[in-house]
């Protein structure tokens, strides 16, 4: 499996921006996808994360109103909107394939990824 990021840039705070993540290669029918971010200094974490079959989402609180996980599962893509960005997003974000374990808010279940898109906030 490949995954392709796209859609990171610079825009100021309070602006939005729209992730893309394509798969390809084998069969793609993970348990679920996931957003991930690292900013430097500071470890990755999950950002939401989405179940491919039911779609039932997850959210970290910092993102809840803000950001919308969202996949086709036709076109084997995911998305992450992002709404009313701050400084504090600031980071490189990462798309992951969850096909080791269903616990998708867990990033031990994620052995595929992508290769990370920048994502810059000013204030």
């Amino acid at each position: 499996v490949q995954l392709q990021a796209s859609g990171g840039g610079l825009v100021q705070g309070g602006g939005s921006l729209k992730l893309t993540c394509a798969a390809s290669g084998r069969a793609f029918s993970p348990y679920g996808v996931g957003w991930f971010r690292q900013a430097p200094g500071k470890e990755r974490e999950i950002v939401a994360a989405i179940n491919w079959r039911f779609g039932t989402t997850y959210y970290i609180n910092s993102v809840k109103g803000r950001f919308t996980i969202s996949k086709d599962n036709g076109k084997n893509t995911m998305y992450l909107q992002m709404n009313g960005l701050k400084p504090e997003d600031t980071a490189v974000y990462y798309c992951a394939a969850a096909f080791r374990d269903s616990r998708i808010v867990n990033s031990y279940s994620y052995n595929y990824w992508g290769q990370g898109t920048q994502v810059t906030v000013s204030s």
